[in-house]
């Protein structure tokens, strides 16, 4: 039951389905596990990614009391590292032979905003970068395809692929050169799939500016001041969004469907 709801009444489901949530121990994609679970039909399975250990065995534990009916694991994995991937496509494989799955649901939330106190040409080192580029988008491509491999089209089988993004997809900021790349990389990666692969359902969301530690990083170690003084403004105005608010409409916008795939949709669109 959703928060507010005194009806009882079950929320629109998603399906019996298979959903792999990366970067899923904190922030939004804690708030979108949550939220996520009583989507899911009983016979679900649920596999958490992230990178901190202590924080998924918890959010694991909770929706595992909370929701009986629901298979859920984690797997803690670095996907900044070879060795992450395996780890993930091993439990991967696990549920793909489910059987009586409805629906696929991959959402690709793990990210990092790197290093924002440096300028554009303070970025001379090919090691920093690619460092940068193999956590925020090859790792996303190869688990994604990957996990797409490990699950054949058949009839009654619907696929989704969720990529997080941000309005720095579409906008520069000075001082993000990192991230911004990184994510407008990300967003024409994924229109790519939508183009190929017309039977999968892609959708870049934007979530809004969160009230997260990555937001906290922006305000105090941005090194353009305007960018930082900018994200102070938003934090003592109250214009920061709480990650289940942005959460619940990347939900609504799941259950209802009708989005063009490979679309970019902000929170504020919505």
């Amino acid at each position: 039951m959703e928060a507010g709801d005194t009806t009882g009444a079950r929320p629109p489901s998603l399906g019996k389905a298979a959903c792999i949530l990366t970067g899923a121990s904190r922030g939004f994609g804690r708030s979108l596990a949550l939220l996520l679970a009583p989507r899911l039909e009983a016979g679900s399975a649920l596999l958490l990614v992230a990178r901190s250990r202590g924080l998924l065995a918890e959010l694991e534990a909770e929706l595992r009391c909370g929701f009986p009916g629901l298979t859920v694991n984690s797997v803690p994995a670095d996907l900044s590292t070879e060795e992450g991937l395996p780890l993930v496509l091993r439990a991967v494989q696990e549920l793909s032979g489910a059987a009586g799955l409805e629906r696929l649901l991959i959402i690709n939330n793990a990210g990092s905003l790197g290093d924002i106190s440096k300028s554009f040409v303070d970025f001379t080192s090919p090691a920093e970068v690619n460092s940068y580029f193999a956590f925020n988008v090859t790792s996303a491509l190869c688990l994604t395809s990957s996990i797409l491999k490990s699950f054949p089209e058949r009839p009654g089988l619907r696929k989704t692929v969720v990529n997080i993004s941000s309005l720095c997809a579409l906008k520069p900021f000075k001082s993000w050169t990192l991230y911004c790349t990184g994510k407008a990389s990300r967003d024409i990666m994924f229109q790519v799939l939508a183009l190929e692969k017309p039977d999968v359902r892609v959708v870049n969301y934007a979530p809004g500016p969160l009230d997260t530690e990555m937001q906290q990083l922006a305000r105090t170690k941005s090194g353009d001041p305007e960018v930082r003084q900018q994200f102070l403004d938003m934090k003592h105005s109250g214009k920061l969004l709480d990650c289940s608010v942005s959460a619940q409409k990347l939900v609504n916008v799941l259950v209802e469907d009708t989005f063009d795939s490979g679309a970019h949709i902000d929170f504020y669109e919505i």
